[in-house]
This record gives C-alpha cells, sequence and structure tokens, in this order.
C-alpha cells in the first residue's frame, strides 16, 4: 500500500490534503513531517543526517512538498548521495514550486531575479536527483494561493482583504491585468489527482515535468477585488472601502515615488496591469465542474 509522506503539513494547501484524505476515507496512509511540531514527525530540510521516514518499514511511499522546493531540492540530494537508505522506500515525487518562476522571469529588480534563479535552480536540482534515482517526479507552478484551511491562512489575498479593511479607497489603474487565483483546497486537490494516476497507471507521459497551475476563473486585478469584498459578510469594513479606478498613466505616474524607496515595491505595483494567467485550470485536471472565484473559506 503506497505511503504518502507529507512535508509541509502546516500549511493551509498540506491541511487541505489532509482533510481531504480524511473525508475521501482514503486508503493512502499519510505520514505528515514538520520542523516544529512535536505530534508530527521531525523533519528538517536543513539537517538530513537527522531525517527517518516514517509510516510501515518497507512500504512504498511517494513524497509531496508543499514546503520550499528550494529547501526540499538539496534534502532529497543530500539523502540520496549521504543517507540513500532513507530512499529504498521511495516511489516518487510532487513537489509545489510557483508560477513566479514563469512570470517574474524578466523583473527588473534583484530580489525578483533572485527568486527566479532559486525557484528554477531547485526545480532543476530537484529533476536531475530524481533521474539519477529513476524516481518520476512532477513539479506544481501554482500562481496566487489563497484561501483559509483550518488554522492556515495564505498570505496574499488575506492580506489584500486587510488592507481593504484598513482603507477608505484603494486606486487602481484603469487597466488592471488579469490573474487566475487558486485555492489552498484545489492545488490540495490537484496533488491529490496526481497520487491517483500514479498508483492505478502511472503519470500521462504528456503531462509536463512542470505543470502551470491556476484556479478555474480568469479575472482582471480590479474584478477579483471586487469578487472578494463581495463573498465577504455585509457588516466587514473592506466591503466599505471603494476600489477606485484612476487614469493608468496618472495612476504610474503617482506611484513612480516608489521606485526610489523600492524597487521591489515598485515592480509589483507595476504587475497590476500585467496578465498573470493564461494557466492550467485545475478543473481540467480533476476533471470536474469549474469552481468560481472565490472558493470558500476566504478567512
Amino acid at each position: 500500500m503506497m505511503h504518502l509522506h507529507l512535508f509541509g503539513a502546516q500549511t493551509p494547501t498540506g491541511e487541505a490534503l489532509n482533510q481531504q484524505l480524511c473525508s475521501t476515507h482514503s486508503a493512502f496512509p499519510l505520514v505528515a513531517y514538520s520542523r516544529r511540531d512535536p505530534s508530527l514527525l521531525p523533519a528538517d530540510f536543513s539537517d538530513p543526517a537527522a531525517f527517518r521516514p516514517g509510516g510501515e518499514p518497507g512500504a512504498p511511499g511517494l513524497w509531496i512538498s508543499f514546503g520550499p522546493i528550494w529547501l526540499l531540492a538539496p534534502f532529497l540530494e543530500q539523502l540520496a548521495l549521504e543517507h540513500p537508505d532513507c530512499l529504498q522506500s521511495l516511489r516518487g515525487v510532487i513537489a509545489c514550486s510557483s508560477s513566479s518562476a514563469i512570470t517574474k522571469r524578466f523583473a527588473a529588480n534583484r530580489f525578483d531575479r533572485e527568486l527566479v534563479a532559486r525557484l528554477t535552480t531547485a526545480e532543476d536540482q530537484l529533476i536531475a536527483t530524481c533521474r539519477r534515482l529513476e524516481l518520476p517526479c512532477r513539479i506544481l507552478r501554482p500562481t496566487l494561493i489563497y484561501g483559509r484551511v483550518g488554522p492556515y491562512v495564505d498570505r496574499n489575498l488575506s492580506r489584500l482583504i486587510g488592507l481593504m479593511r484598513r482603507l477608505p479607497l484603494l486606486p487602481l489603474p484603469t487597466h488592471t491585468g488579469l490573474r487566475q487565483p487558486i485555492h489552498a483546497s484545489q492545488l490540495a486537490a490537484v496533488a491529490l489527482e496526481l497520487v491517483c494516476q500514479f498508483t492505478n497507471s502511472g503519470w500521462d507521459p504528456q503531462l509536463p515535468q512542470c505543470i502551470a497551475l491556476g484556479g478555474d476563473s480568469e479575472l482582471s486585478y480590479a474584478a477579483m477585488l471586487r469578487a472578494l469584498q463581495l463573498s465577504l459578510p455585509d457588516t466587514d469594513p473592506a466591503r466599505r472601502c471603494r476600489v477606485l479606478s484612476i487614469p493608468t498613466r496618472l495612476f504610474y505616474t503617482a506611484a513612480s515615488p516608489l521606485l526610489m524607496q523600492s524597487p521591489k515595491t515598485f515592480e509589483a505595483v507595476l504587475r497590476m496591469g500585467s496578465d498573470l494567467s493564461g494557466f492550467t485550470p485545475s478543473h481540467q485536471l480533476l476533471k470536474a465542474k469549474p469552481q468560481p472565484f472565490p472558493v470558500s473559506p476566504l478567512l
């Protein structure tokens, strides 16, 4: 019986995968790891020598990681080189990267360029290690992850909602680019679908090794904010924030002082006008009906 070894269990997506396994009475035993939680098995990506795989000894295992891929990749490589006995039962790897590896390739600021390099270097390292070990590997590159699952909440759209709760109005350029946010539960469902495919007949060879993944709705940045507002209770202060559309040139002119203060923040403002969409929608991989944005729960 295939054991699922979950890294990043204390994230919205990790918790969502755990809940989905429980709700479906899955036959896959789950082995969850944590760097801090003593109720879970210990696993510290910075200390591969201390790692001891859990689960039934000798049972085939599939790794699923929602932790930082730039820490996972060297962790697996060090285990392969120095502690191969820990990987004797490993049959495959599903890892989570980020669509930033694609969308920030041509960033002007150093922080984003270094992020792209860190992501792509880790992806290449993970793929190379799995190839040497003759292990199948799939890497998910999700776009904007949002939502609450159990005690865990995202740090993306929840911050925007927090901002709208504090501000009476939020200025946006007239033209805003498209977004394709994905709920943590959708990302977990895709990972679980890959598990089922792998155990039944293996992964479709036509499925790319790195899968750029988004939610089921493509909507403008402004429409995304308005949809978030409408999904909140009438008494939520974020609903009273007015999303104010101002001429695009005027908006970016007003934001230009940020270039001197924080090039990273200024470029994030510029990306409001970029289309960060066109990724594989989660329902396509799940062979299910599309879920309109936003999927609940949010906060």
